[in-house]
């Protein structure tokens, strides 16, 4: 796999390359001009012309054997001009190296006072949720790209913003629309079966009715708790998990015996930031969970600490490892055979996942020891 560069790192590529393109350029000239200025192949008359001075200076050794003075005199020239240009070669060379590091230097600072904007609407992307969208760049300065990006983006937390309140409208006008027509359904279903004798025929297509009432009930009120936690936490306090948790256990003792399943508890005073009713909503579909996905006989075990802040364990049927992820979404259960569903709606945890999400918490589940889920909660103080 090919690692790719930051865009800052690459504009200081960019930058010093074509420092060094132009520095490259600039002293190929510079080098055409000088050795163009040299003087080149003397002429005889300027090589006659150096003949007396040059016999009269001491060249530093033995006149070569059959050499002339016109001779010597165009030998030292061309040696004056080979070194000259050799020492420029070389000097230009070293310039152009330090102007290279320098450049790459240069870009790099560039880069990163330029780049400053988009981090800053990185930063300011990081930081948006749900319950923050009043957050804005409102980035100062002239009218360029980076601001008219910066202001693109505030746009769309407008219109991002305008529609969750939309939603949160909604999600209010239907849990009263929703919820009263059920709720009259099931109150005429049972005045109808007060008025009935024991063993009427219509008696079980009451029981029936209720049954899918409930069950309808149950879905609504799990999708609406679920678009509530999917639209973030508004407001904060300090929530005592462990008092959420006792309290949830104890409304479950009932319907454990019920089912011939053990509550084991080990709680320690653990305090987290948060919604009361949605950790309370959490807690009670995680409890709610492990009793209906268990067996006769065997137990669930819930654990409050300070890391992590809630551990839900129960026995059960064998959970697959690769099918856990699916079912923390919606209407995805582990059926009891090929054909069949499990007793719920399918809710269950992704509405833990979601309120999770929305208190900015970790939620890991790993296969059971003894079959079920031990599913583990992180939530901050």
């Amino acid at each position: 796999m090919v690692r790719r560069f930051s865009v800052k790192t690459r504009f200081a590529i960019v930058f010093a390359g074509l420092l060094l393109v132009s520095g490259t350029v600039l002293l190929g000239l510079n080098f055409l001009l000088v050795r163009g200025a040299l003087p080149g192949q003397a002429s005889q008359n300027s090589a006659d012309q150096a003949i007396a001075p040059a016999e009269s200076i001491d060249l530093g050794g033995p006149r070569p054997t059959g050499a002339t003075s016109s001779e010597v005199v165009q030998r030292n020239i061309e040696q004056y001009r080979a070194d000259m240009l050799n020492t420029l070669l070389v000097q230009s060379g070293i310039a152009l190296a330090a102007t290279a590091v320098l450049a790459l230097g240069l870009g790099w600072v560039a880069a990163h006072r330029l780049l400053r904007p988009v981090h800053r609407v990185t930063a300011t992307a990081r930081q948006l949720g749900a319950d923050s969208l009043d957050e804005r760049i409102r980035m100062p300065g002239p009218r360029d790209e980076l601001t008219e990006l910066a202001d693109t983006f505030d746009e769309m937390l407008d219109r991002l913003a305008g529609s969750f309140d939309s939603q949160r409208r909604f999600v209010a006008n239907a849990s009263h629309e929703l919820r009263t027509p059920l709720a009259t359904q099931r109150t005429m279903v049972e005045v109808a079966m007060a008025k009935m004798p024991a063993d009427a025929p219509a008696r079980r297509l009451c029981e029936r009715l209720l049954t899918v009432n409930a069950r309808s009930e149950e879905l609504i009120d799990g999708l609406l708790v679920l678009a509530s936690s999917d639209r973030g936490l508004r407001d904060r306090t300090d929530v005592q998990l462990d008092e959420v948790v006792a309290q949830a256990v104890l409304q479950h003792r009932v319907s454990a015996e019920e089912h011939g399943i053990t509550l084991d508890t080990e709680l320690v005073p653990r305090t987290v930031r948060g919604d009361r009713l949605l950790l309370d909503r959490l807690v009670t579909n995680l409890i709610d969970n492990a009793i209906k996905y268990n067996h006769p006989g065997g137990s669930v075990r819930i654990r409050v600490a300070a890391e992590p802040a809630l551990t839900v364990t129960n026995t059960g049927r064998p959970v697959p490892a690769d099918a856990i992820p699916a079912l923390f979404e919606p209407f995805r259960q582990l059926r009891e055979d090929r054909t069949g569903r499990g007793p719920g709606v399918g809710l269950g945890l992704s509405i833990v996942a979601s309120i999770v999400r929305a208190h900015s918490g970790t939620v890991h589940a790993v296969p059971g020891a003894d079959g079920g889920l031990s599913v583990t909660i992180g939530l901050r103080s």
